[in-house]
């Protein structure tokens, strides 16, 4: 009896030792997945404090690349924050900072890329943001189109928008047509009877004959 009883043990102890193997690996796992270098955020100038309190967020490494672009292209530590916060609450992971740096070098207010964001439209829109600050529009143009959109009312695109700027439309104009609702489709017929008014048709005509 005793020498089967040893050999019960004995053919347990595989399966504990394995048990526990799988064990400690899940748990150096879960460690390893939590222990995201903030150190980044720290040389990109961000205080310690802020630091901390993103900590608290459990960013991945892709997120902290994020922010740093964001922080080293002028976005504030306190802004920063609350993009994360904003993410979070959308259970979603921030993912913009590629986008925020683009429109900054651009001119883009950072209170303005914050109402972008608060309205949702700093991911999908980012790049028409930039296209019309490009043009030269103001902040508060690129605000009245994106509130449109946020509204899902007609809406000029900002490419348009730069070519109607481009024929001499200024910002008060501009927001006239945002508001009136004027489509692309209509602002391709004032574009093209801008165009015939001022000759540019008849030279472009003459020249293809």
């Amino acid at each position: 009896m005793c020498g089967e009883s040893r050999r019960g043990h004995s053919s347990w102890r595989p399966i504990v030792f394995g048990l526990a193997l799988a064990a400690f690996v899940a748990l150096g796992g879960c460690k390893q997945k939590q222990q995201t270098d903030m150190a980044p955020l720290d040389q990109a100038g961000m205080w310690f404090s802020n630091v901390q309190e993103l900590r608290g967020f459990n960013l991945t490494q892709e997120e902290v690349a994020g922010l740093v672009e964001a922080r080293q292209a002028g976005f504030s530590d306190e802004y920063c924050v609350e993009l994360v916060r904003l993410a979070r609450q959308k259970h979603e992971s921030f993912t913009d900072g590629d986008a925020i740096a683009s429109l900054l070098q651009a001119g883009v207010g950072s209170q303005t890329i914050m109402t972008l964001a608060h309205m949702n439209q700093l991911g999908p829109w980012a790049g028409e943001a930039l296209v019309m600050h490009l043009a030269k529009l103001s902040d508060a143009i690129v605000l009245q189109v994106a509130q449109r959109r946020v509204a899902g009312l007609p809406v000029l695109s900002g490419e348009k928008l730069a070519q109607l700027h481009d024929v001499g439309y200024n910002e008060a104009q501009l927001s006239e047509l945002i508001a009136r609702g004027t489509t692309d489709a209509e602002a391709d017929r004032v574009i093209d009877a801008h165009n015939r008014a001022s000759g540019r048709g008849f030279v472009h005509q003459h020249r293809r004959r």
